[in-house]
């Protein structure tokens, strides 16, 4: 195990502000492997979907998301979908130490309506129903993490400090 710490969960589960926060209390650097494609590709990923299609930023992601996972020490946020595919999940699980953010349906349709990211696997005409769709296919898997951290009605403070907590009995393990 390199130590790497990866999150993994829904989008709009928080990952991405709460590695950051936790990058800066750890020490270690972040990367969010959304915010990675979108620089290599120089693209948005509502525009990757668009313009290169769904399995086109799969193959990306999964380079990026092992390489980053094959490095040093770090925090990984990986974007909603990447835990799904086997080889990315299997060299996080290999690899690092992975925390399932977990936060529920009405969360998550909360956060979505308020953020401005347009997210392309979701029907905005119908969104409960999409998220909820795409969080029962998911669940089943994010649960392989190893661990959960439940983050419903929790202050990121509270996320972190849990991450901090488990994060430093993994290492010595």
């Amino acid at each position: 195990m390199n130590n790497t710490l990866v999150l993994t969960g829904m989008m709009g589960s928080g990952k991405t502000s709460i590695g950051k926060e936790a990058s800066t209390i750890l020490g270690l650097k972040f990367y969010d492997t959304d915010l990675e494609i979108e620089k290599k590709l120089n693209m948005k990923i509502k525009d990757i979907f668009k313009l290169k299609g769904q399995n086109y930023f799969r193959q990306v992601e999964e380079k990026i998301c092992i390489d980053l996972i094959n490095g040093e020490r770090k925090i990984v946020a990986l974007g909603g979908g990447a835990f799904l595919n086997s080889a990315i999940r299997e060299i996080v699980l290999k690899k690092s130490f992975s925390i399932w953010i977990n936060v529920n349906l009405k969360t998550i349709v909360k956060r979505i309506k308020l953020s401005k990211n347009i997210r392309p696997m979701l029907d905005y005409d119908n969104l409960e129903n999409s998220i909820k769709t795409i969080l029962d296919e998911r669940t089943p898997i994010y649960k392989m993490a190893s661990i959960t951290i439940e983050a419903n009605n929790v202050s990121k403070k509270k996320i972190i400090s849990e991450i901090q907590k488990n994060y430093g009995q993994s290492k010595k393990n």
